[in-house]
């Protein structure tokens, strides 16, 4: 389990085909579900976060250890 803890629209960023990215976090997710067109394995030991780009408005969801508080 990563130690990082994120909440609903806190300011990310993340790296994406060797760029940063930034975004707002949408939510945590803690169990299996379809989110961002796929699949997301889940639990509260190992949440997942859905985040929104900044830039596209695309959502996509990472672990919390690709992720880090943005400005």
């Amino acid at each position: 389990m990563g130690d990082k803890k994120f909440h609903e629209g806190d300011q990310v960023e993340w790296q994406s085909h060797g760029s940063t990215v930034r975004g707002t976090v949408e939510g945590e997710i803690t169990s299996d579900t379809k989110a961002a067109g796929r699949t997301v394995r889940a639990s509260e030991d190992e949440p997942q976060y859905k985040v929104r780009s900044d830039k596209t408005g695309a959502d996509a969801v990472h672990k919390p250890g690709t992720l880090r508080h943005g400005d």
